[in-house]
């Protein structure tokens, strides 16, 4: 079982910058991949990033590649998403997830995650 819970969401005016953290407990050590997924008012859950937990190997989407950064703190078994050049598109609640998949294509698909946490708002708007 892993348990994550997400913070650091709020507004933010277009252009500014966030940090998502994602606080992990339980068994983490058997996850293949750790991500971020965002979901906005009548779409679908979408992938943001991922970070491949052993190698630190780390995915993006193409709408965010270049503005998005995924990481991690080892020693504080939290993983992190730094958002800049936010734009209005980005407003979603943001999930963080745990995955056990060791197919690359399914590590960007919401069904190679496993555990979810319960998400945070991110409000981009003047």
């Amino acid at each position: 079982q892993v348990h994550l819970v997400e913070s650091g969401g709020g507004l933010v005016q277009p252009g500014g910058s966030l940090r998502l953290s994602c606080a992990t407990s339980g068994r983490t050590d058997t996850s293949r991949f750790i991500g971020w997924f965002r979901q906005a008012p009548g779409k679908e859950r979408e992938f943001v990033a991922t970070l491949r937990w052993r190698g630190g190997n780390t995915y993006y989407a193409n709408s965010v590649k270049g503005r998005f950064t995924i990481s991690r703190d080892n020693a504080k078994n939290t993983v992190f998403l730094q958002m800049d050049s936010l734009k209005s598109d980005d407003t979603a609640v943001y999930f963080c997830a745990a995955g056990t998949t060791t197919i690359l294509s399914m590590a960007s698909d919401p069904r190679g995650y496993n555990y979810w946490g319960q998400g945070t708002q991110v409000t981009v708007s003047s």
